[in-house]
């Protein structure tokens, strides 16, 4: 039974969370609704000479948002609480979620090295965590809520910033002329993209659930749709790399269970 101290830890933990959620929300949508500074989608489309992704995949965060708003709901509610998934990944999501609400600003200024530096520790904060906690996260029932309203919900958001960052980094070292010389800047497209579906496949290998890649299979998918009239090379590496990461993710999230073995019969009787 939790001391009272502990429950006003754990209380304070869960309204953080929420107060986290709304700003990472109300960030983003006053930014679009009043058009201060660039919207993310300016912001990557500044400079994507190297790597660009159609606007229509910035999409993805009213999924993301209404995910994460259910699930800062839920832990405050009954039951929600007490659930030892949930209660572990509070803080790692509080700290995404201040990330991913100060990179709106830092974007809308164009304060480029903000930028990378807050989506990849974002990106980190998150990822790392789940990746601690795969054994829980795989042990959840189809019908457990902590599935759809936590794990479901983080997953998303990690699997969106696991392909947003790379492409923040090229767009801002594209912009700044940094990009080394020692790769054309369509290899340069080819190696991120590649490495973002191998992260994809391995992550999902560990977590066993398909939320994680299929942010990453849709921003690949607005890659192609981007990349096809201008550098076609790069698009269908792109369009692979989205099949390769949907159909991999399918196997790895939904493939038939192992046949237990059973013990021999015992010949005495």
């Amino acid at each position: 039974m939790q001391t009272p101290d502990a429950l006003s830890t754990a209380l304070l933990r869960r309204l953080i969370l929420l107060a986290a959620v709304i700003f990472a929300i109300a960030i983003g949508y006053s930014q679009t609704a009043i058009g201060w500074g660039q919207s993310p989608a300016e912001f990557s489309a500044d400079s994507d000479e190297t790597l660009r992704v159609a606007s229509y995949a910035f999409a993805i965060w009213g999924l993301i948002y209404l995910g994460l708003f259910a699930h800062a709901v839920f832990q405050l509610l009954p039951q929600g609480r007490d659930r030892p998934l949930t209660e572990s990944l509070g803080w790692p999501a509080v700290g995404a979620l201040l990330g991913i609400g100060w990179w709106v600003v830092a974007a809308a200024l164009d304060a480029e090295t903000t930028t990378i530096v807050l989506i990849f520790a974002s990106l980190l904060v998150i990822l790392i965590p789940l990746l601690l906690k795969a054994r829980q996260i795989r042990a959840l029932g189809r019908k457990d809520p902590e599935l759809w309203l936590t794990a479901w919900p983080l997953m998303l958001l990690a699997g969106w910033l696991t392909i947003a960052a790379p492409v923040n980094l090229l767009t801002v070292v594209t912009g700044n002329d940094a990009l080394p010389d020692i790769l054309p800047p369509t290899s340069w497209a080819i190696l991120a993209v590649g490495l973002v579906a191998l992260t994809a496949l391995i992550v999902t290998a560990r977590l066993r659930q398909i939320a994680y890649a299929l942010p990453i299979a849709w921003g690949l998918l607005a890659v192609f749709v981007a990349e096809q009239p201008r550098n076609p090379l790069l698009a269908y590496v792109a369009l692979t790399a989205a099949v390769a990461v949907l159909v991999g993710a399918v196997i790895l999230s939904f493939r038939l269970q192992p046949v237990r073995n059973t013990p021999p019969a015992d010949p005495q009787g």
